[in-house]
């Protein structure tokens, strides 16, 4: 009994988490390495006994030095785990998996050396994480990668290296299918000699950071990768020293076509023609796809979506988000659009749209813990932005349908409303902004979006600013994705935001049009309110939405990320057409 008592003590979360039937759950704080260290280092048996946690976060404890046997019976259902900033290490024991569900695993920030069978990730057959997304090992001491960690993790899409010992990539990470869902490959400040040709194996790669290593050639395979839009290789003493420069100020574009000419030296030139030719007809079939609309032909032109998409070049007055160099720690994913010729205002158009909002927040976003949505309406947001993190005590914020507050005293407030909110109601789960506490748990900074007056319009997980809310007379709206997993996510989640926005017009418009024939409304649409983009209504009366590029830049204009790209709003259903 007095046992019994003193574990409950100790780890009141759990009993907490327990009873109430908790998803979701955060252990951080001072108290923490105390508890941990007096459980041996490792995290307590009574936490793999809550079946229904879908994100466990357990950062910032020097004294847990592994997770502890139980976890993978313990918890099947675990969607995000989170054990950043601890001192795990030198391996995994016992192995992490099998975890059936898992998509995100971050063990970035301690003192992992090497990930060998059976102190590692989990087996390879059957693979013990089927479902993992994203996987971060960055800050950590590693010199190899286990040999069998695509056998593993088959549905990989964000692998995260920086900041460990690796001098080479194992084989077995680029033979052919090995990954074909990864798309972000980072692994800049280790201490890499050499890049396998067979990287062109990864035939979903778009972004690949190996900046800071010791990389003397860049193989000319690189640019056979289908789909790779951002390349960074920085810091590299290259041998072909007008490579090494472009490397240092060039567009991806630029540095692909070279290597695809096989540098100075140049390829023999039957490759160079054979590739030339291939690219030719890959162009010409694409044309020839968005002319006949072929795999399209059910679909009448008046039930198709038209996204007409502006490039920053067309733009006289683009947005631009600057990026602060302390969000790394913090959120450190940002991707912003501006779409133009949303209408709002009839009936519940404006109510189905942030329902929409919500649904994407519950699913995609993971309940945000994965990512966070945030809408403005673009007539009051105040370019440019600056994306940065600040402490508690020195954001400020007009909260949506709140007072202004420092982020510190609206936290404490919609944390006391979250106890009372369960008291009265007796439920285990809280609804709106209180869900979404515990992701800020322990954060020294917070995440905030900034605009050129110095008003914080949006403090991500939590909410937007009264500023910039969206109201029913909004035609023209900003939209930016924030996250702390990865950029694709951010920019997954933009597409499908943007797709179900352009299906929400849709269905508004032919309401429209029905009550019109009826003499019931007149036309209120806003329409595109730019006249620099002299856009013609389609055959069937309607205006395409226009979704405008926002590029996202660091302190020093150098390019992060631009949204839309070529890579992005590509995989779309046969209604839609997208017009570059």
């Amino acid at each position: 009994m007095m046992a019994a008592a003193a574990v409950s003590e100790s780890w009141p979360e759990l009993e907490l988490a327990e009873r109430e039937r908790r998803r979701e759950l955060l252990l951080t704080g001072p108290g923490l390495e105390e508890r941990v260290k007096a459980a041996g280092g490792r995290l307590p048996p009574r936490l793999f006994t809550l079946p229904l946690l879908h994100y466990l976060e357990v950062s910032g404890c020097g004294s847990l030095r592994a997770p502890g046997p139980g976890l993978a019976q313990g918890l099947p259902q675990l969607h995000s785990l989170v054990l950043r900033r601890n001192a795990l290490g030198p391996g995994l024991s016992p192995e992490l998996g099998p975890l059936p569900a898992l998509r995100v695993l971050d063990l970035s920030g301690n003192a992992l050396e090497a990930l060998p069978p059976g102190e590692g990730l989990g087996p390879a057959e059957p693979p013990g994480l089927p479902q993992l997304q994203s996987l971060n090992l960055s800050g950590n001491r590693l010199r190899q990668l286990p040999a069998d960690l695509a056998r593993c993790a088959p549905r990989l899409q964000s692998l995260n290296l920086t900041g460990n010992r690796l001098d080479a990539f194992p084989a077995e990470l680029f033979l052919p299918g090995a990954l074909p869902l990864l798309s972000e490959l980072a692994a800049a400040d280790n201490c890499l000699r050499e890049l396998s040709p067979d990287v062109a194996h990864l035939a979903s790669l778009k972004t690949l950071d190996l900046s800071n290593n010791q990389l003397t050639e860049i193989p000319a395979e690189l640019a056979d990768c289908p789909k790779l839009k951002e390349i960074n290789f920085r810091g590299n003493k290259l041998r072909d020293k007008r490579l090494e420069k472009m490397v240092g100020g060039c567009q991806t574009k630029s540095i692909l076509e070279y290597l695809r000419a096989g540098g100075r030296g140049g390829r023999s030139k039957g490759r160079q023609e054979g590739a030339e030719k291939e690219d030719r007809k890959k162009r010409r079939e694409r044309k020839q796809r968005r002319e006949s609309g072929e795999g399209e032909e059910e679909v009448a032109d008046s039930a198709r979506l038209m996204l007409k998409v502006l490039h920053v070049s067309e733009n006289p007055t683009p947005l631009t988000v600057r990026v602060s160099p302390e969000v790394r720690n913090v959120r450190p994913y940002i991707v912003g659009a501006i779409v133009r010729g949303m209408d709002l205002q009839p009936g519940n158009a404006l109510r189905r749209f942030l329902n929409s909002q919500t649904k994407l927040h519950d699913d995609l976003c993971e309940k945000r813990t994965a990512a966070t949505i945030a809408t403005h309406d673009l007539q009051a947001v105040r370019g440019p932005l600056l994306y940065a993190a600040r402490p508690p005590d020195d954001l400020k914020i007009v909260p949506l349908g709140r007072k202004e507050a420092k982020a510190k005293e609206l936290v404490r407030q919609l944390q006391l409303e979250a106890e009372e909110q369960r008291k009265q109601k007796k439920r285990q789960n809280v609804s709106g902004l209180h869900r979404y506490l515990h992701l800020l748990d322990g954060k020294e900074n917070y995440p905030c979006l900034v605009d050129a007056e110095g008003d914080v319009i949006s403090f991500p997980p939590i909410t937007n600013s009264e500023k910039t809310k969206i109201k029913k007379t909004t035609c023209n709206l900003f939209l930016e994705v924030t996250s702390a997993t990865s950029l694709q996510l951010c920019k997954d989640i933009m597409d499908s935001l943007i797709l179900k926005m352009a299906e929400l017009n849709k269905s508004t418009s032919e309401n429209k049009e029905e009550d019109a024939l009826s003499g019931t409304e007149a036309d209120a649409g806003c329409g595109v309110s730019d006249p620099t983009l002299n856009l013609r209504a389609g055959k069937d009366g309607q205006c395409p939405l226009v979704v405008e590029q926002v590029r996202v830049v660091d302190l020093e204009g150098s390019l992060k990320v631009v949204y839309p790209s070529k890579a992005d709003l590509v995989t779309t259903p046969p209604y839609v057409t997208v017009v570059r």
